[in-house]
């Protein structure tokens, strides 16, 4: 674990929402970049308190305003998922509901971003939000995700319009807040729990339950103007 920020990760992580043929490695993983780390001791933090989403899981990849400060299911490296910290990860077992989440509220967050695990950092702003599952293409190809319910410090958000669910990279994931995927480009596999948003995924050819409800932003940005915790609730079905 180290303060210092990697730059080359920070306009990985911008890429990741971009698009599926932004960035991905031999794993199929999207966003990853390996960056050689050292142990660093820090009285207070516990390394073992940083977690990482592993095939079958679903976590809540997000990032600020600035793409600064972020969590796309890995362990914190040289700063650069430092909400991996108590991360609420779910193992995806089935069809059911599950929860992910992240939080500022812990030494590990505090100590990469003051530098004192007795300091204080509020986030401010979301630029990128999705529950992922990890490695879903090969483990759980047929999985739908629909966000039920978004919780900013305890707050429940008005969900402004539907969720959907595709394929990238490898991964599976639903959009909470992605600028980077409007409304009319959705991506040719989007499904919902409803039914495929579009006939054999020819994207000139929506299905009747393709009627503008669906988005890749179903959440207001200006919500996450300042937060320190974010959970989402969600339902997985198709499997």
């Amino acid at each position: 674990m180290k303060l210092k920020r990697n730059a080359a990760f920070v306009t990985a992580v911008a890429m990741l929402a971009c698009s599926a043929s932004c960035l991905s490695d031999s794993s199929g993983r999207v966003g990853k970049v390996e960056v050689p780390t050292e142990a660093v001791t820090v009285e207070g933090v516990d390394a073992n308190d940083a977690v990482e989403a592993a095939a079958g899981d679903a976590y809540l990849a997000i990032a600020d305003e600035a793409w600064e400060v972020q969590y796309l299911g890995n362990k914190d490296v040289n700063g650069s998922d430092q909400l991996s910290y108590d991360a609420g990860v779910a193992h995806i077992s089935g069809n059911g509901e599950y929860t992910v989440s992240v939080t500022a509220d812990t030494n590990g967050f505090r100590y990469d971003e003051t530098g004192d695990i007795n300091g204080d950092y509020t986030i401010k702003g979301l630029g990128f939000a999705a529950v992922i599952i990890d490695n879903a293409e090969e483990v759980l190809p047929n999985a739908v995700i629909t966000i039920n319910s978004v919780k900013v410090d305890g707050r429940e958000l008005e969900l402004v319009k539907k969720s959907y669910t595709n394929t990238e990279s490898g991964s599976v994931r639903a959009n909470i807040f992605n600028e980077w995927v409007s409304d009319d480009g959705l991506p040719a596999d989007a499904r919902s729990a409803e039914g495929a948003l579009f006939e054999n995924g020819d994207v000139s050819k929506p299905t009747a339950i393709n009627d503008g409800s669906y988005s890749a932003q179903i959440v207001d940005r200006n919500e996450f103007s300042e937060w320190k915790n974010v959970e989402v609730g969600f339902t997985i079905s198709g499997l």
